[in-house]
C-alpha cells in the first residue's frame, strides 16, 4: 500500500485550501492529510523526500520539500485542468537503503497507475531509487541527468547505499541491467576527470558540456524527449540563479533554461517520472531557489498538460517521411518529422530479436540531424544509437 511509506502533510503546513485563491494550485491539488486520496483520476503525484544522510557536503535537503510545496502551492494554475496530487513525504528510513526502497517502491507503483512521480528533496544519491523503480516494469530505459558531474565515483557504504557522487556507479552496474541509454546535459569539463569522459564514450552515453546549450536550449529537446525518467541536481544551475545549494557554482544554467527544459521534459510522451534534488533551504537567500524550484515543476505540470501523444508508434499518417544517405550505411536512413509539433524521429536499423529494444528503433533527433544527414554526414546521436542495436 502505498500509504505505509507516507507521511501525511502536516495540519500546520500550509495545506488548507483556505488560504488560497480558487486559481492558485494550492486551492486546486489533491492532498494526503487524514485519509489516502483517490488515484483514479489522477495524472501527477508531489512527493517530498525528508532524506540528507547521502548529500555529501549539503545536508540540510531533507528540509527542502516543504520549502517548494509552499512555494508551488501560491503559484497560479495555467491554462490545463489539474489532475495532481501532494502525497505528502516519505520519512528517513532507519538505514538510507531503506528511504530507497520505500521511494522505489512508492515510484513503481505510480508508474504502473499511469501518473507521473514528481520528486523533491534529499540528496541526488535518490536518483538510484528513482531509476530502481523501474527495474520490474519490463523494458529498458533512458536516464537524462542534468548536472556538473557525473557522479561516478567508487564510494558506498557497507550496505553498498550509493551517495551523492556515486550513484551514478551503482545505476551502472545495478543487476538486473534495464539501462538503455544515459544522457547527462551540462557537464563543465573542469568537473569532471578525462577518463570518466573517455568511459562514457566507450559506453556510447550521450553527454553533453554545458556550452552546447548557451543560446541554443533547443538542441536539449531531443535528449530529453528520449527519457523515461528525469533527474536534477540543483548544482547545475548557476549560483546566483539558485543560490540554494552548498556545492552551487558560478557557472550553469539560467533559470529560464532550466524552466524550458522541464517544459520539454513534461510534453515529452515518454518521460514518466521527474526527480529534483540537492536543494537546500539552509543556504536560500530570500528562498530565491524554492520559488525556482516551484517553477520548475510548473513548467512541467504545463508540458504535461501539452502533450500531443505524436509518437511515430502511434499512426503513421500524422508524420511526413525523408529519407537521406550517409556515406559508411549502405542502406538509406528513414527520417520522420510529425504535423502535430514538428518535432523529428529517426529510424535506427535494428538487428536482433528482443523485444525490449523494438521500440528503439526510432529514436528522437532535431532538424539538425536530418540536415547533416542531408551532406552525407552520419550524426552522432545516429552513431551512438546504432552501436547499440547491433
Amino acid at each position: 500500500m502505498l500509504e505505509d511509506f507516507l507521511q501525511p502533510l502536516r495540519a500546520e503546513g500550509a495545506i488548507h485550501t483556505e488560504q488560497y485563491y480558487e486559481s492558485q494550485i494550492g486551492f486546486q491539488i489533491e492532498k494526503y492529510t487524514d485519509r489516502f486520496p483517490d488515484l483514479s483520476d489522477i495524472n501527477l503525484a508531489f512527493i517530498g523526500v525528508l532524506e540528507d544522510r547521502k548529500a555529501v557536503q549539503n545536508e540540510g535537503t531533507a528540509q527542502g520539500p516543504d520549502k517548494v510545496r509552499n512555494a508551488l502551492y501560491h503559484l497560479n494554475v495555467g491554462n490545463f485542468q489539474l489532475k495532481m496530487v501532494d502525497l505528502g513525504n516519505i520519512l528517513p528510513g532507519n538505514t538510507v537503503r531503506d528511504t530507497h526502497v520505500a521511494l522505489k517502491n512508492v515510484c513503481h507503483e505510480l508508474i504502473k497507475l499511469n501518473i507521473v512521480p514528481i520528486i523533491i528533496g534529499g540528496g541526488h544519491d535518490l536518483t538510484y531509487a528513482q531509476y530502481w523503480a523501474y527495474e520490474n516494469l519490463d523494458k529498458k530505459v533512458d536516464l537524462v541527468i542534468l548536472d556538473s558531474h557525473f557522479d561516478l565515483d567508487a564510494r558506498v557504504d557497507e550496505q553498498q547505499t550509493p551517495d551523492s557522487i556515486s550513484y551514478l556507479n551503482s545505476i551502472i552496474l545495478h543487476e538486473p541491467h534495464f539501462l538503455f541509454n544515459y544522457s547527462n546535459i551540462g557537464y563543465q569539463t573542469y568537473y569532471v576527470n578525462q577518463h570518466s569522459v573517455e568511459l562514457m564514450h566507450q559506453m556510447y552515453f550521450d553527454i553533453h558540456r554545458l556550452g552546447t546549450f548557451r543560446n541554443n536550449i533547443g538542441e536539449s529537446e531531443p535528449i530529453i524527449r528520449a527519457a523515461d525518467l528525469v533527474s536534477v541536481d540543483i548544482s547545475c544551475i548557476k549560483m546566483s540563479d539558485a543560490p540554494g545549494n552548498a556545492n552551487a557554482h558560478p557557472n550553469g544554467f539560467y533559470a529560464e533554461e532550466v524552466c524550458q527544459m522541464m517544459r520539454y521534459a513534461g510534453i515529452s510522451d515518454k518521460l514518466s517520472s521527474l526527480g529534483i534534488y540537492e536543494y537546500n533551504p539552509k543556504f536560500d537567500h530570500r528562498e530565491q531557489t524554492a520559488e525556482l524550484v516551484a517553477q520548475m515543476v510548473w513548467c512541467f505540470i504545463e508540458g504535461y498538460y501539452q502533450r500531443k501523444n505524436d509518437l511515430p508508434t502511434t499512426s503513421k499518417k500524422d508524420f511526413i517521411k525523408y529519407r537521406a544517405t550517409f556515406e559508411d550505411v549502405n542502406s538509406e536512413v528513414v527520417f520522420l518529422k510529425s504535423k502535430k509539433t514538428d518535432r523529428w524521429w529517426m529510424q535506427i536499423p535494428y538487428q536482433g530479436n528482443t523485444s525490449k529494444n523494438e521500440r528503439y528503433e526510432l529514436i528522437p533527433c532535431s532538424y539538425e540531424d536530418y540536415k547533416q544527414a542531408t551532406r552525407g554526414e552520419m550524426p552522432e546521436r545516429w552513431w551512438r544509437s546504432y552501436q547499440k542495436m547491433v
